[in-house]
């Protein structure tokens, strides 16, 4: 088992009349990921007695994926959030997983096959049918998909923004990791096979590239499952703390806000547990498929039985 502790802590300068916030960097409650305990604390530097921020959090029923909504006047916002997350990742073989074909998908997995804003699958189709539809249906075409990702494009800081899409990555063959994602689940997509976007943190990313983040991977439905690639192979899956997942970044955006807001960068800090007693190890990198997905191991057992 894994165990992440989370610290994130965001600051914001609002100015008048206000701004509304859309966050989505709760980590998510889901069969293989749980959350131990967490704290949330939003602050607003209003004097003295200065009534709290009132704040809403909701969870998407299906994804797992919580948002947390709420209005602050003018002046500084300081946002902190802190979690202990547990992950059992459900372990397979890749060469024992199929794709599912469209007829079998469940019904929640085909908003994920269609295009979407920053993933035009359709205009891919041409260049994932030349590259990977002759390979084998199954894991291992997702995992050739993310190999030619990671090969053809370049990690490089500030050189894409936020209307930067699959499309635009193909050509330009640089980016960041919502770039890689983005043309990944597109290439995906053009195969029939559903991928969608996942918000988490860069765990075991090289120092080099910066301070921690957040950072974005794929999840792809395979044999009744979704599991997680990294595309740009800078973090550590098996440390990937999932937030929230959608169609593509327009979805899941950390934070998403309304009026003018100054931002700050964010701070963030993950660090694992070892303790061989209690069964924690250290993520590493790992050959076999991972999935934080689908009923949780107690369930995983009775089904086996």
């Amino acid at each position: 088992m894994i165990r992440i502790k989370l610290q994130v802590d965001l600051a914001y300068t609002v100015n008048a009349p206000g701004g509304d916030f859309i966050f989505n960097f709760h980590a998510a409650h889901t069969g293989h990921q749980s959350v131990q305990d967490e704290t949330l604390s939003v602050t607003q530097g209003r004097g003295n007695g200065a009534p709290p921020v009132v704040t809403n959090l909701s969870t998407d029923p299906t994804t797992g994926t919580r948002c947390l909504r709420l209005n602050a006047e003018p002046g500084p916002l300081n946002v902190a959030y802190a979690a202990t997350v547990d992950m059992h990742h459900d372990v397979a073989d890749p060469a024992r997983i199929p794709e599912v074909p469209v007829s079998q998908l469940p019904n929640e997995t085909l908003q994920y096959l269609y295009p979407s804003r920053y993933c035009q699958s359709d205009q891919l189709a041409t260049l994932a049918f030349r590259e990977f539809g002759h390979l084998w249906q199954g894991y291992s075409r997702v995992q050739a998909i993310r190999d030619w990702v990671h090969a053809h494009v370049e990690f490089r800081s500030n050189t894409s923004n936020s209307t930067t899409s699959a499309l635009d990555t193909f050509v330009q063959r640089v980016g960041v990791c919502r770039d890689f994602a983005h043309l990944m689940i597109a290439l995906c997509r053009a195969l029939n096979i559903p991928a969608r976007f996942v918000t988490g943190t860069d765990y075991g990313a090289d120092p080099a590239l910066g301070p921690p983040d957040f950072h974005a991977y794929v999840e792809a439905y395979l044999g009744g499952r979704w599991y997680l690639f990294d595309p740009s192979g800078t973090a550590i899956p098996m440390g990937m703390i999932r937030m929230a997942t959608g169609r593509d970044a327009a979805d899941v955006a950390f934070a998403t806000i309304f009026g003018n807001v100054g931002t700050e960068a964010p701070k963030i800090r993950a660090w694992a547990v070892q303790d061989p007693a209690r069964g924690f190890e250290l993520p590493h990198h790992s050959s076999l498929a991972l999935s934080t997905d689908g009923p949780s191991p107690q369930q995983d057992r009775r089904q086996a039985q």
